[in-house]
Order: structure tokens, then sequence, then C-alpha cells
């Protein structure tokens, strides 16, 4: 699930300053990198609540499973509905990842994923493809960080006809940054070797603020743009989807989250409730009692998990915000991190996050819909590259990246490589230079060792090739067939 990754727990923080001096360090802190008022006012909110001791814990006896969600088959009457509000919506999309976990240090959306076009590519031709069927504006916006900002607009701006029906919307805007903290004080940590790694993104939860902070959620609504589908840059399932914009406008909801059947390879990721005034929420294994963590990974009992595709109203959010006095006070996050992430043995610090799908616990009538798991297929790691490359996906004419036909089952294919020759973007490029080998017909595709893969390779059904010598060896024009019973190959 996209969302908490910690939320809060209880931390005994010895009192060797009071309150008011967390408060103005963190104040100073944050007015000297000039942040603006609202989100300087949104930390110390959460350093306090921190600092109280909010558990974020979330018992069995708080929430209710939910059931009995609408799912997306039948939404097809909103189809039509959903047309005629496309010319008041716009597409957002989280661009923040650097892809560090593959090695990069760029965009993550700027990684090639299908026919030498990078997710980046594939998000403006899609939006240029709805802007030419339906005669739309759709602005599209993305929430870059200040890693990725330059780097995505030097590409967006190679698109001119782009810009051209963005009527003087930004085609991006900033995530903020906010101080680490000191894990015993919670203020902010110094670091004079490298000033830069003092500071961290505050979660997708900070769509909210910055939205509001850089002035385009009022710039929207003056434009009469009423609606937002947000998504992760990275997840090619996320495409605008008319029917479910249909059902937001007409039920006249607040604020709708895509969620999609958890599988076993899910229970121990977060899970879709009703706390008892049956408002929707999003529980995360950290907030459940350590007792109660056999029911929390039920699937049968919690079937849902959050895509982190979410349809909003702009109105509602600006009415909301305005209630608020601020920035919605969503669930903290703690995420225990080193000041120099590439150096486990620099000081401990703690960052303090939000996740934007939290929101959801905001309003009571907020929804969600059920949603095929095709329309969440993130790319976090070089084993969902590979299968993206490979001919199980497919490019349709509308730009969009699906499933091949022939796999009926919706489900594609398991790919797992060896970590230690494959993790990283170049080391994993290198060993695929003519591509992915053919995985319409796989199920499973597991490599070990060393290998480079050449053309022609073609793998059917359950594969593991396995190669356990000490040099590279190169495989080309090869045919792997597996069954579940014999599926291991030894390469030599």
């Amino acid at each position: 699930m996209e969302g908490l990754v910690n939320p809060v727990t209880v931390l005994r923080i010895p009192l060797q300053f009071d309150s008011a001096t967390m408060t103005t360090k963190l104040e100073t802190k944050l007015q000297n990198d000039g942040a603006p008022d609202i989100l300087t006012a949104s930390i110390v909110q959460q350093a306090d609540r921190v600092r109280n001791g909010e558990t974020g814990l979330l018992p069995s006896s708080a929430i209710e499973p939910v059931s009995g969600l609408p799912d997306l088959a039948g939404l097809a009457s909103r189809h039509a509905a959903g047309i005629r509000e496309l010319p008041r919506t716009v597409m957002i999309k989280l661009n923040g990842g650097l892809g560090t976990g593959m090695g990069m240090d760029k965009a993550k959306s700027l990684l090639p994923v299908k026919n030498g076009c990078s997710f980046l590519d594939l998000i403006i031709r899609q939006v240029l493809t709805i802007r030419g069927r339906y005669g739309v504006h759709l602005p599209l916006l993305m929430m870059n960080s200040f890693s990725t900002d330059a780097d995505t607009k030097a590409v967006m701006d190679r698109t001119p006809e782009l810009a051209a029906a963005q009527e003087g919307i930004p085609a991006g805007f900033l995530q903020h940054r906010v101080p680490k903290l000191d894990p015993q004080t919670l203020e902010p940590v110094d670091w004079p070797a490298d000033p830069e790694k003092e500071w961290c993104p505050p979660g997708h939860g900070d769509i909210y603020t910055a939205l509001a902070a850089s002035g385009i959620l009022d710039l929207l609504l003056e434009k009469n743009y009423r609606y937002a589908f947000v998504s992760n840059a990275d997840n090619l399932g996320a495409v605008m989807e008319p029917s479910i914009l249909g059902y937001l406008a007409t039920q006249n909801l607040p604020f709708l989250m895509e969620v999609t059947r958890r599988t076993d390879a899910d229970r121990k990721g977060g899970h879709l409730a009703r706390d008892r005034e049956g408002r929707l929420v999003l529980r995360e294994v950290a907030q459940c009692p350590e007792d109660e963590l056999e029911n929390f990974q039920d699937i049968d009992i919690h079937r849902y998990f959050n895509t982190n595709n979410l349809w909003i109203d702009l109105s509602a959010l600006r009415s909301h915000m305005k209630e608020a006095g601020g920035a919605p006070a969503l669930p903290v996050i703690v995420n225990r991190k080193t000041i120099d992430p590439r150096d486990p043995s620099s000081p401990g610090v703690i960052q303090l996050e939000t996740a934007m799908g939290t929101l959801i616990s905001s309003f009571t009538d907020a929804a969600a819909v059920d949603v095929p798991r095709t329309r969440f297929s993130p790319v976090k790691t070089t084993n969902d590259l590979l299968a993206l490359w490979s001919d199980a996906y497919v490019l349709t004419a509308d730009m969009n990246v699906v499933l091949h036909p022939s796999r009926a089952d919706g489900i594609p294919p398991d790919v797992q490589l060896d970590a230690s020759f494959y993790k990283k973007i170049d080391d994993f490029m290198a060993r695929f230079p003519e591509g992915a080998p053919s995985l319409v017909r796989c199920r499973r595709f597991k490599v070990d060792g060393d290998i480079r893969f050449g053309r022609h390779v073609i793998c059917e059904g359950d594969v593991h090739l396995d190669h356990a010598g000490h040099e590279q060896i190169a495989v080309d024009q090869r045919y792997f067939a597996g069954r579940p019973s014999r599926f291991h190959f030894t390469i030599r």
C-alpha cells in the first residue's frame, strides 16, 4: 500500500528542552529557508503531537472491516457524466522520487519503460490523446521535488503543445522540504559537513499544503477547474477513467480513493477500514496492536488496500482547509533514518511525514471504489521494470501500458532477479542490452547469478535460470519452458 510507512508511536522524549524551545527552533529553521507560514505551522503541530505521545494506534475495537464497495465495472453508467466533467478536471502526478533504490540520481519518471518511452513521455502522450479526443484542456501538473524539478521541466519543455492548453496553469509545483529532527528533542539537526542533508521531503501528504501555498489551488478554482485526479508518476495503470470521474461528480463526493483487493502478498500492508463514526480510514501495521496482527493480516476480513489513485473535489478541499485554519491535520509518520542515508554510522534522525490518502478520514462522505489490480502497477524495482519492458505488456493507441490480452487472468509475470547483479539500474540495463526476454507466456521468471541476455530468449511457464559461476555468461536465442514441478535450469 502506498501510504503510511511507520505511523507515529509513543516516543519517550527526555524533557531536556521545553516545547517552546522546540517550536522556536523549528520555526526559525523553516523561516530562514523561506518556508510558507502554512507549512511552518503544520510541521510545528506535527512535532508537538509526537512530543505529546500521540500513538496513532487503531485497535480492532475502533474500526470495522469494509465490504460492499462499488466496483469500476458497475460505474459504466457514469461514463457520460465523466466526459461532461472533463473540461473541469486536472491531472496531478506525484513526481518527487529519484529512484534511489535502483541507484538513480535523477527523476524516476525519466526512466525508459516501454518502446523507448519514459514514464513522463507516456504521461504526456496520454494527456495529449485525451485532449484531442474530447476537445478539452486537461491541464497536467507534476508535483516535483527540489531534486526532480529541473530535469522534469526540461523534458516537458520539449513538447510545446503540452503548454499550449494549460491555460496559464503551471505544469509543475514544488513539494516542500522540512528539517530532519533529533530523536531526543525533536529539534532540527545540524550537519555542517553537508547542510543539504539536514532536510527531507515531508511525504506526499504535503500535496495539499503545496497546492495552497503555491496559489495553484486558488488559481484552479478561479479558472473553473473543480476536480483533480492524483496518482503516482511511476504507476502506469493510473490513467484517466471518466466513469470514476462521473461517479465523483454525480454523487457530489469530496474525496474518492481507488482501492483494490489484497492478496497473500499484501498481508503485511495496510488496509481500508471504517471508524466507529462510519468514516473511511487507512490503517497500517504499525497502527495495529501486536496481539491483533493475525486479524490485521486476514485478507478475507480486511479486503482492500489503497492504490494511491485519488479523486478530489478541489472546492471541498479548499473549504476543509479554511475550516481547519491551515493544512489538514493528517496522521503523522515517524520515519527513522540516519542523517546521511548512505552512511549507517551517521547520527540517527527522525523524519516527520504524512500520506495524502489519509485525508479520506477528514470527510464523512468520502468514498472508495474497488478497481482491478491493473490500475495499480507501480515500478519500485528492476523486477517491475523488466516485466513492463517485456511483451507481457503492450502499448495501446491511447498510449496506455496494459497487460497483453492473452494474459486472461490479469496477473503480470512474477519476476525475481538476483539483487547482486540486477538491482541497480546501470547493472540491470547492461545485462539486458537487447531488452527483455519474451515473458508473455511466463508465470514466473527467476534469475540467480550473473547472466547477460541477448536476443530471442523466450521463457514460458515457470522458469528459474541459475548460474553459479563467478564469470558472467551470455544467453542468446534460447527457449525455456518450465512447469511448477520442474522449472529450474542450470546455465553453464
